[in-house]
């Protein structure tokens, strides 16, 4: 077989580049990421072919599945070239009156079309929707355009071509200093410069070295990485390649999660395609260079994160973190040099190879250069992915792209930077969003993950809930985390169901302060930062519940007693229909009454009632 050549890339790139902008077909963009498969896509596309095929317009229209569109409130999801046109949570019965109306008739379906919840008009074109609008598509470019399953579809949009430039225009010093003038700082949560990393390991000693890609993605509430990996697995693996490049490794892993089953079948997919076409494996591009990948699933351990509990992991052998130094970049995969980068980072390196450094630094702020992809989900209108420059304030992310809170309840807090990381109050959502003003204010970055809370979020129960995470996914192997994270558990408890004294808050500030300084590893340091956030900017929550043994929030149970308000009920019934236990008596024309000894507490009635008359 004939060695894969640039000509051979150039070729596929001319024949496949801009069809959709030149062809006379219609194209169908069906969005088929995890998200959109959940909410029924796979029958939309199923009802989408039997229709065409009996109205006999197979040939004027092409149906694609893409990967994730990042509108995931809003699937299933459908994009219409030409026009851009954006069709919203359709479901298989809608699929005649699009094919009828539009395709035919050439009138899009107005009441599939996004509508503006501020001006209340639909919007057809996709790049005017304000969740589209304020982003900047980098690491996420080809997200909902190209067939994730189709290397002629990546290749068409410059895929490999990176790669051809790294392997036969730059040595490993020219790709490593192209990286560190990018400024890119890993996007997995600690944000070490990408280039400085490599350079380690590039002057690390050794005939035999590794390049790791982690997609281990474990925090409540991110879905980066399983994003890309399902919308643009190439990207990845040519980020790869060219990392191996430069420190001169010729073996490489992909550390994925099991319960991202989409994604690995994708990118085992993708492997196979780049090996047919020699972009793996032995001489690649006919450049001399041999590499190949291999993917190896992880049980779902949160601490395999970590990238020396990640490569024990690998080995065969327990996930648990090993102090530092020796690192990675000296010892580490099987104890030769190793480069760990998570998915986004590795997406980023074909383009800024391509475009240069110059060209990704020209986005973002002094000291955190380009975009960051963020995973908004919450009590936030519009969840889903979103990426845009370092520096964007969390007002903009949250109100302009995310749609702001629904039912018009108040923004009370966001979480950022998963478990470990901290709330942010209401005061503070100007803040820009980069490594070293989200530091400040008592958070971290992490991966992406932004869990918007509104008023009737308890931010005590809130630290119990990321506490109670961040215990079960200790490994145990230091003292300070097995046993600080499963006290500071105990305390949390302790106070919302009402059992809380004044010398927990001082307790619990003291042992957070003993883990962050002691833990091995940075799951434990950052482990108490939940509880130090909460406690700095809503004290006041944890001294209703310690002095008044009240929740603010109306959300810790033990601390609830429910009753009715007769000059509110309307006498609607409504709370004992939705009742699970059937502890509401109430008949028609009659105020509602609670029977204590059936009622569970379960919040539901409160929820429901639409005139504020539980109590």
């Amino acid at each position: 077989m004939p060695k894969f050549t640039l000509d051979d890339l150039q070729s596929i790139k001319a024949a496949h580049a801009d069809r959709m902008a030149f062809s006379d077909k219609t194209y169908l963009l069906i969005c088929g990421g995890t998200g959109c498969h959940a909410t029924g896509s796979i029958k939309v596309k199923e009802a989408l072919l039997d229709e065409l095929a009996a109205k006999q317009l197979q040939d004027k229209v092409e149906v694609v599945e893409t990967g994730c569109n990042g509108f995931c409130a809003m699937g299933p999801i459908m994009v219409v070239h030409p026009g851009d046109i954006f069709y919203q949570k359709i479901a298989a019965e809608d699929i005649p009156t699009i094919i009828q109306e539009h395709l035919i008739g050439g009138k899009p379906v107005e009441k599939l079309l996004y509508k503006n919840p501020a001006t209340k008009k639909h919007i057809a074109a996709q790049t005017e929707i304000p969740f589209f609008a304020h982003q900047m598509p980098r690491a996420l470019r080809n997200k909902g355009l190209i067939n994730p399953e189709s290397i002629d579809d990546y290749i068409a949009r410059d895929g490999y071509l990176g790669t051809a430039r790294a392997l036969k225009e730059m040595t490993p010093e020219d790709i490593v200093e192209e990286v560190k003038r990018s400024g890119m700082r890993g996007r997995g949560g600690a944000g070490f410069p990408t280039g400085l990393k490599w350079d380690f390991a590039r002057k690390s000693p050794g005939e035999i070295k590794y390049v790791l890609c982690n997609a281990d993605e474990g925090d409540p509430g991110a879905f980066m990485d399983r994003s890309i990996l399902e919308a643009d697995p190439h990207s990845v693996l040519e980020g790869m390649i060219i990392a191996a490049k430069a420190i001169n490794a010729h073996k490489g892993y992909i550390y994925a999660r099991t319960e991202y089953p989409l994604a690995i079948k994708r990118l085992q997919i993708a492997i196979s395609q780049a090996k047919e076409r020699g972009l793996l494996g032995e001489d690649i591009l006919g450049a001399g260079f041999d590499f190949d990948i291999e993917i190896y699933q992880g049980a779902g351990a949160f601490v395999c994160g970590e990238e020396t509990a990640l490569m024990r992991s690998i080995e065969g052998r327990r996930g648990m973190p090993r102090p530092r130094p020796p690192f990675p970049a000296h010892k580490g995969l099987w104890e030769k040099p190793t480069i760990l980068n998570n998915v986004e980072t590795l997406c980023n390196i074909p383009q800024i190879i391509l475009k240069g450094g110059d060209w990704y630094a020209s986005v973002g702020t002094e000291r955190s250069k380009g975009t960051k992809v963020f995973a908004l989900s919450g009590d936030v209108n519009n969840i889903g992915l979103v990426e845009v420059p370092m520096g964007t304030t969390l007002r903009k992310l949250i109100y302009d792209i995310g749609g702001g809170i629904p039912k018009n309840r108040k923004f009370k807090a966001v979480q950022l930077g998963g478990p470990s990381g901290g709330c942010i109050p209401a005061h503070l959502l100007d803040t820009p969003v980069d490594y070293e003003e989200i530091a400040k204010v008592g958070a971290i970055m992490g991966s992406g993950g932004v869990i918007v809370m509104d008023e009737n979020t308890c931010m005590v129960d809130m630290a119990r809930f990321f506490m109670e995470f961040i215990q079960e996914e200790s490994c145990g192997k230091c003292t300070p985390c097995r046993e600080g994270t499963r006290r500071l558990l105990e305390l949390l408890k302790k106070i919302t169901e009402g059992r809380g004294e004044p010398e927990d808050i001082d307790t619990m500030e003291e042992l957070c302060g003993v883990i962050r300084e002691t833990a091995l590893c940075g799951l434990g340091q950052t482990g108490p930062n939940p509880v130090l956030s909460t406690l700095r900017y809503f004290r006041d929550e944890y001294e209703a519940h310690i002095y008044e043994r009240r929740c603010p929030a109306k959300r810790c149970v033990a601390l609830l007693k429910f009753e009715i308000d007769p000059e509110l009920c309307t006498r609607c019934g409504l709370c004992a229909r939705s009742c699970p236990v059937e502890a509401i008596v109430w008949e028609k024309k009659q105020v509602a009454r609670i029977d204590k000894e059936k009622c569970i507490k379960c919040l539901t009635c409160y929820d429901k009632c639409k005139f504020g008359a539980i109590m």
